[in-house]
């Protein structure tokens, strides 16, 4: 058996989580959303996020948008906008560093914060801190949070995770055995359905059963991230907050309307060309890389069709992309069909990295990409956004596609383009022809 001693909070741990977060984000950028069963992934043809709403009437997160419009005819589904989430995450964050510099910016719709000492600061209790954070996120955003309060991180999230959505819950040092009693095992953050199953064949089926194992067994049987869970639910500090401020995303997207609509083969991959020119300078501000991608066309009557396409490595200059979307882009491009909007999502992003070099001459190729894309990003910070910019995303909806020399390695298209004065062209090794 354990103790965990006599003060309630040894340390203070919130966790805030924000409820149905995408879908909520749209509701409180038009409030004539409210009450509504909102579903987000309309680009994708599939549900992404969605409203408490939405899954009271069966919407499940992946369903596809076709049969959402059957079992809920009456849902309001609308394409993803990271951009604005990513706003919301921010203002999130900062709410919250009103009351402690130490946060953590877990997600973009999870954070951990330590309140630990801040009680006589304040002039209030822990849970009164917790409760006014609530409140203040709740009222500034339009959006509700969940929030729990306990002695570490795993068991904060517990906290979060017991009442949702709009929940507020606390687990002093002197409570967790109740909240852990009934807990599954397999409900304990950090602990798959692998080491749960695992666990079961022991008989371990509730945190409570799990916390009372021996230090000894935990040893011999437990790698030690799940000896570290097991004393994070003890009321152990192990995991510290990562407190530095995170500039890394999940996806970036890029997105285009346009009026008339177009049937032009080449003035939609030209749309599409701009689309992840803007979309790989955002992950290059950000020192990522994108190992895939999203694209998708919009038809003149909101019809969505795309493609996701794995790259062969992890990349953030456009050359690649555009080269892996022409291969693909004829199966979703229908001759005659009339298309509104244009847009990709760069996806499994990862922080850029030296690559080691290989026999064929790719990392080195892409190593004068990116010093070239470095110039280029130098010259938009100097002159401002789009000084320098791929020739294909200049197409007229009556352009005419016309092949550029390349030395073989990189092959980057440019297209031609009428009807835009002021404009000189130029051929760049490695990159093509850019305005």
């Amino acid at each position: 058996m354990f103790s965990y001693g006599s003060r309630s909070y040894p340390r203070a741990i919130l966790h805030v989580d924000g409820d149905a977060f995408f879908a909520m984000c749209e509701v409180a950028k038009n409030p004539a959303l409210k009450g509504k069963p909102v579903v987000i992934g309309r680009e994708r043809g599939i549900a992404s996020a969605l409203t408490y709403e939405a899954k009271a009437k069966g919407v499940e997160r992946g369903m596809r948008i076709s049969e959402i419009r059957k079992i809920c005819p009456d849902a309001v589904i609308l394409p993803s906008d990271y951009e604005t989430y990513g706003l919301y995450s921010v203002r999130m964050y900062n709410i919250v560093r009103r009351y402690t510099p130490e946060v953590e910016e877990y997600s973009i719709d999870e954070c951990f914060a330590d309140l630990s000492g801040l009680q006589r600061p304040l002039g209030m209790s822990y849970e009164r801190i917790a409760e006014r954070i609530k409140c203040e996120l709740n009222a500034d955003l339009g959006i509700t949070f969940t929030v729990g309060l306990a002695t570490t991180k795993v068991l904060a999230k517990v906290a979060s995770k017991w009442r949702k959505p709009n929940g507020l819950t606390f687990i002093p040092s002197n409570e967790i055995y109740r909240y852990l009693e009934s807990l599954p095992i397999e409900k304990v953050w950090g602990i798959g359905l692998q080491t749960s199953a695992f666990l079961k064949k022991y008989r371990i089926f509730t945190a409570r059963q799990f916390v009372s194992l021996s230090a000894d067994w935990c040893r011999e049987n437990l790698s030690k991230p799940y000896i570290d869970i097991w004393k994070e639910l003890r009321g152990e500090n192990v995991f510290e907050l990562e407190t530095e401020k995170k500039q890394t995303f999940k996806s970036v997207s890029r997105t285009g309307t346009f009026s008339p609509p177009s049937s032009s083969r080449s003035f939609l991959l030209s749309r599409l060309s701009k689309n992840i020119e803007e979309a790989c300078a955002k992950i290059r501000r950000h020192k990522l890389v994108a190992s895939s991608f999203y694209f998708f066309l919009k038809t003149q009557d909101f019809r969505f069709v795309g493609c996701k396409i794995k790259l062969p490595q992890a990349v953030s200059v456009p050359c690649v992309f555009l080269q892996a979307l022409e291969d693909v882009f004829d199966k979703v491009f229908v001759s005659g069909i009339y298309y509104r909007a244009t847009g990709v999502v760069l996806e499994k992003l990862k922080e850029d990295v030296v690559v080691q070099g290989d026999l064929f001459g790719h990392s080195e190729t892409m190593q004068k990409m990116k010093v070239i894309y470095k110039h280029i990003d130098d010259l938009d910070k100097r002159y401002g956004r789009g000084t320098v910019s791929l020739g294909s995303g200049f197409v007229s909806d009556k352009g005419v596609k016309r092949k550029q020399k390349t030395d073989g390695k990189i092959c980057v298209r440019g297209y031609g383009f009428r009807g835009e004065k002021g404009r000189k062209l130029f051929n760049i090794p490695f990159l093509g022809e850019v305005k």
